[in-house]
């Protein structure tokens, strides 16, 4: 049986506990890791706002690229122009069936 891994996570100087499958732990880290860095990047260019809006805007910033990511291998438009491909076939050998024929 796989094991829960306890661990506290520090974002934005505050502290998480979460339980984790050990697997994960890496990830979840370098996660929280790379939030912190965009939000003391936000702190050091912005100083006079609030630590709720670095996180808000570190969360839009990482959500568009994860969707741009998305974007990028998203293949169903690829399977959709093969598929009508494919149809466009299908007619051109059925005419070419029924005129031999």
């Amino acid at each position: 049986m796989d094991e829960k891994l306890s661990i506290r996570v520090n974002i934005a100087d505050r502290y998480y506990p979460l339980r984790i499958d050990r697997n994960d732990e890496e990830r979840i880290r370098l996660a929280a890791k790379l939030i912190n860095e965009k939000v003391l990047q936000y702190k050091q260019r912005y100083a006079d706002k609030d630590v709720q809006d670095f996180l808000a805007m570190a969360t839009l910033q990482y959500v568009i690229k994860l969707l741009e990511l998305e974007n990028q291998h998203d293949i169903n438009p690829f399977i959709e122009a093969v598929q009508e491909l494919n149809e466009q076939l299908d007619d051109i050998l059925s005419e070419k069936t029924d005129k031999v024929l």
